[in-house]
């Protein structure tokens, strides 16, 4: 059995929807999960349409619905005959009813909350999957729609719930596998789940990944394949640097860091459930299904490269803790760290002296208030606009005089924090935002103008 996901781009129109058909007719004898995200721009919508009724803005939350509802109908349209299609348009204009009452709903109250949130957001998955779902047997595909939320179990913080992962899998086991070997192919939305309650939740941006990623590890499966737009994961980011190329193979610990650290291809919790029970995971192209990819396996073959790639993380904010008063107090970084986990702000990158602290965080919405919590314990300063570079390889941590290397480089670049050594595998450090193509450029120029033909393509 193998999880199959299929992003955004690659459910966005009729067209794509044949293309994911075709590709999942193909995989039938391994017996796919088939897990698929809201169609493209329908979560930015929805969240758009939830933030007008919050506002009070009932009309344009409600034109918001109505081109959503435009386009899952005619989306619908193209890929069902009629018969199937009159079936489906009913279930849609019921959804699309039920999305207009709540926004109503939300418009009269005058408040937006975290729960509500979740609720319109859902929608973008629920409506996906059922259109492919119908659109899967009108090609003779014997699917069958599984709503996620009877399966995946969260905690109830909304908007980024947390995963209980033993009753997911009773769940799963109880609810998915019988479908399996019933020989149908089960459809679900990824990125929404529900509590114990039933009271619908998301488990964050991008979560359709990590939906994939516990369904694979809930029921054991072969490998998990994440189709999306690219080919897999680049030396580093095209865009910046045309010169990228493919990785064929890399590791689960190489993948999670360069994940976490801005490579856009694949969600970094994605690869947590999947890392505890080992299973294989597949980055792959829906537009280009006979490309290789790229495998993130437990362990990668020897690399001649030092380094697997280079990514960027953008908006990063820095927030330097300073307070000499407190000078070897016991529990000071306690405190500071305790202030980050009230105000639910996420830290990526930290240095420390005797009587500093400097931290960086990409939430800059929660700044000021964090700030104002950290100035009870020590002086604060913020600056924002900076960007953490992470290079990554397995070699690292053999190699000596790479950061001379890297560095001798940048010597023209302002560095405003290093990191080496928390991960023996990683090598982070903070830029200005402005600087990142030209360090992108230099590095990769250095680092990847030779490659290991096994490892990369």
């Amino acid at each position: 059995m193998i999880v199959m996901k299929f992003g955004g781009t690659s459910v966005q129109d009729a067209a794509s929807i044949e293309r994911v058909a075709s590709i999942v007719k193909e995989r039938l004898k391994a017996k796919p999960i088939v897990v698929v995200s809201a169609m493209a721009r329908v979560t930015d919508q929805l969240l758009a349409m939830a933030r007008a009724a919050g506002a009070g803005d009932r009309k344009t939350a409600l034109d918001l619905s109505r081109a959503l509802r435009e386009r899952h109908f005619n989306t619908a349209g193209e890929l069902l005959g009629t018969a199937l299609f009159t079936q489906v348009h009913s279930d849609l204009a019921a959804h699309f009813e039920a999305l207009d009452e709540l926004l109503l709903g939300i418009a009269a109250v005058g408040e937006l909350t975290p729960r509500t949130t979740d609720h319109v957001a859902a929608f973008g998955e629920v409506l996906s999957s059922k259109v492919i779902a119908a659109a899967f047997c009108a090609r003779g595909l014997n699917a069958v729609l599984v709503d996620a939320r009877e399966c995946l179990v969260t905690d109830s913080s909304h908007t980024r719930a947390a995963p209980l992962f033993e009753e997911t899998n009773e769940r799963l086991r109880l609810r998915v596998q019988p479908e399996i070997e019933a020989g149908k192919v089960p459809v679900m939305g990824g990125f929404i789940a529900a509590t114990k309650a039933g009271v619908t939740t998301t488990i964050g941006r991008g979560g359709s990944d990590f939906s994939a990623a516990i369904i694979g590890a809930g029921l054991g499966a072969e490998r998990i394949e994440i189709w999306t737009d690219v080919d897999g994961m680049m030396t580093t980011d095209p865009n910046l640097c045309p010169e990228a190329r493919r990785i064929k193979v890399i590791s689960f610990d190489e993948a999670a860091e360069l994940a976490y650290f801005g490579a856009k291809v694949l969600h970094p919790a994605t690869i947590l459930p999947a890392v505890q029970k080992n299973i294989p995971v597949c980055i792959l192209n829906s537009r280009n299904p006979a490309c290789a990819g790229t495998l993130i396996a437990a362990r990668a073959p020897h690399c001649r490269n030092v380094f697997k790639a280079i990514a960027a993380k953008k908006r990063i904010t820095i927030v330097d803790v300073a307070a000499p008063r407190m000078l070897l107090a016991h529990g000071f970084l306690r405190a500071i760290f305790e202030a980050f986990e009230r105000h639910r702000v996420a830290v990526d990158v930290v240095s420390t002296s005797e009587v500093s602290v400097s931290l960086t965080i990409d939430s800059n919405e929660a700044v000021p208030a964090l700030a104002a919590d950290l100035a009870k314990l020590a002086d604060v300063k913020y600056d924002g606009r900076k960007a953490i570079v992470c290079l990554v390889g397995e070699n690292l941590r053999e190699t000596p005089g790479i950061a001379a290397r890297v560095f001798g480089e940048l010597a023209d670049v302002k560095i405003r924090m290093i990191s080496q050594g928390a991960s023996e595998i990683n090598l982070t450090f903070v830029i200005e935002e402005e600087d990142v193509p030209k360090v992108m450029q230099r590095l990769h120029t250095t680092f990847f103008s030779e490659l290991d033909p096994e490892v990369f393509a």
